[in-house]
Order: C-alpha cells, then structure tokens, then sequence
C-alpha cells in the first residue's frame, strides 16, 4: 500500500501549489494550519495512544506524508513533520497495518480482537472526544453572555438572482441597506425598501473577510416590487459575560451533545444525498475549501474558530468510521468479518480489498480538489 501513497501525497501538494497560486481572498496562514495541522495531530494520537495501550512499540509518528523534514526522537519513537502536511500516519514497529503481508515481529495480529479494533478506531474516537470539548467550550462561552449585538448575515443566494449578479456573497455581514443601517434597523423595513425601489440602483454596505465593502444593487421588478433573491439570518456577536459558574459546565456539555447529535444527522442526510447524485457541487468541500473556510473562521473569533474545528472533527469522525477499505472503519469491518467468520481472509485478498480502497478515495480526493479549483475561478 506505500507505493501508492507518494503519488497521492504529490497530488496534493499540486492542489497546495495551485491554492497559493489562485492568491485566496482571505486565506489566512495560521487558523488552516492551527485546524488541519491540530486535528490530524489529535486523529493520528489516537491510534498512537492505542498502540502503545497494546504495549506496541510506534516506529513513526508523522504529520504529512512523503520526505521527513524534520523531527525527532522519542523514545523508539521517530515523531516527524513530512514535506505534505495534508495527512499523517502512525507505522508500528516493524508493521504496517495497510500491508497485511508485512511481517509482525510484535505480535499485532496476535493481539486479542479488542485491542486491535481499539487500535483501528483511536482516530475516530479522539476525533469524537475532540468534538465534545471543543463543542462544549463553545456552550460554556455562550452560557455566559448577558449581553448580544445582532448582526444580519447573508446565508443564501438565488442562483442566477440579482444579488447574486450584483457580487454579495454568502457569508457577508449587512451593515447597511440605503439609509438604514445594522444594527438597529428591523429587518422587515430592508424588505419594504428593497421592494420599493424596482429596477433602482440600492446602496449595500456590508464587511465580507473583516472587511468593510459598498457596492449597489439592483433590485428585478417582480409583480411590481423590487426583488433581490437572498436570504439573510441575524448572527449574535457577544458584547458583555457574567463570571463562570460551575453549572455552566452541564450547560456546556449538553450544548456538545445536542449540537454533535444534531450535525451528525446533517452529515448522514448530505451522504444519502451523495450516494444518490442528489448532492450539489457547492456542498463539497476538499483540503482547498477547508483552509479558505479555516482561515475565515479564523478571522471571525475564537469561538467560530473552536465551532468550526469541532465540525469538521466530528466530520472525519463519521467519514473514517465508514467501512471503506483503506479508511479506519474499513480495517475494522474486515476485522469484524473475520471475526464472525472465525478464519482470516487470504492475504492476497485483504491486498486487493485495501489496494481498491485505496485508489477510490484517491480518486475522490482528486474530484473534490478539482471542485474546490473551479469554485476558485468563479
């Protein structure tokens, strides 16, 4: 299975390239790289962690694939940082788990069913334990604010609308419409001024990426009412915090479990989509789409920051866990087969499972990049 990695890692390094290249508005360095770099540390310490539960000596601890550029020693353990930083690994010693054919000098697959499957789902379950305390940071901080500023905040656009045309984009916060200005204007009176003024250049005000930005649009005639086509929701931006209480810390955990509940069943329903083609273009993001959304996060404040790594945590919580040979939850549905089965499969077989799965996802990950791309060229 190594032979295959390299390639892959160079495709994504192309992408990185490419990403630079296009000059990202917004992308900023450290919030990508603080959530990318971080969550694949926690993912990769999970199964680090397991193996030496097992009493099983870790050989490599990397972050990236490809050359090692620097690191260093700790213990048996040689801790690296490689030239292509969107991945990581953790090779046992003397073993790789993706090569079933590798020899096992520590007993790996001689350990009990329980602790092998605890080695396959560390990722996910430090991906999952990620999810809860960045989550319940957020519900502690939101416990104790007292006081809020709404801001209205674009959220969706009319394909082919007016807005649209006219350059507002999801993500924008309103801070004026003609003479009236966020906060303090009521939303309803914005509508009945757009709707007043058809075929009429209106004055926008608005901060996109930190930002502060003016531009006019032109509401289309409809029925004889002005007609933009976006659909704005008010955001609260905290202004003043009572002190901590100790209950804040059930409040908090009951926010990370209802909220973690609450997009899991958002990801499963967007992979029921997918499976069926039902999935647009736009809800697909890859490396590219997350590092533009990180570094935006980033700008927004710490807690859209910790929301946004936490949903992305759970999300490769849920996409390792699936049972796709080469990911961590296809390792363990083979190992569970086997299980059930009471016989190991042959092999050459668990090559070739792997060796597909492998070159699927490779195969994903390229068509997703490839959408990330041509999002850029809009």
């Amino acid at each position: 299975m190594n032979r295959f990695r390299l390639p892959l890692s160079y495709s994504f390094a192309f992408a990185a390239a490419l990403l630079f290249a296009f000059k990202l508005p917004g992308a900023g360095f450290w919030g990508p790289v603080l959530m990318l770099g971080g969550l694949i540390f926690l993912h990769e310490g999970g199964h680090f962690l397991a193996a030496k539960w097992m009493g099983m000596p870790v050989e490599v601890f990397s972050l990236g694939f490809g050359p090692r550029l620097f690191g260093f020693k700790w213990r048996e353990t040689d801790v690296r940082l490689s030239l292509l930083p969107l991945g990581g690994y953790v090779k046992l010693a003397g073993f790789n788990p993706e090569e079933p054919g590798a020899e096992d000098p520590y007993g790996f697959l001689q350990q009990p069913f329980g602790k092998r499957m605890l080695f396959y789902s560390g990722g996910i379950l430090a991906n999952l334990a990620t999810t809860l305390v960045l989550f319940a940071a957020v519900g502690i901080h939101q416990a104790r604010v007292t006081k809020v500023q709404e801001t209205w905040t674009v959220v969706e656009l009319v394909p082919g609308g007016a807005a649209e045309q006219g350059g507002l984009k999801v993500g924008d916060e309103l801070r004026g419409i003609g003479d009236l200005s966020f906060p303090g204007a009521e939303w309803e009176a914005a509508v009945a001024y757009i709707q007043a003024h058809p075929d009429q250049p209106v004055p926008f005000r608005l901060t996109r990426d930190g930002k502060p930005m003016a531009f006019p649009l032109t509401p289309r005639a409809e029925g004889g009412k002005g007609r933009l086509g976006f659909m704005p929701l008010p955001v609260a931006t905290p202004l003043e915090f009572r002190p901590f209480q100790a209950g804040d810390l059930l409040t908090g955990g009951r926010y990370a479990v209802e909220t973690s509940w609450r997009l899991t069943g958002q990801v499963f329903s967007f992979l029921k989509r997918l499976v069926t083609f039902q999935a647009k273009s736009a809800e697909v993001a890859g490396p590219i789409g997350i590092i533009k959304q990180g570094s935006r996060a980033a700008k927004h404040g710490w807690e859209t920051f910790l929301f946004m790594c936490a949903a992305i945590s759970l999300q490769l919580a849920i996409l390792n866990a699936l049972p796709i040979p080469a990911l961590d939850g296809g390792h363990m549905a083979l190992l569970a087969f086997e299980k059930a089965r009471r016989k190991d499969l042959a092999i050459e077989l668990k090559e070739k499972i792997l060796t597909g799965g492998f070159l699927l996802l490779a195969s994903l990950m390229a068509l997703v990049i490839f959408l990330d791309l041509m999002k850029l060229r809009k």
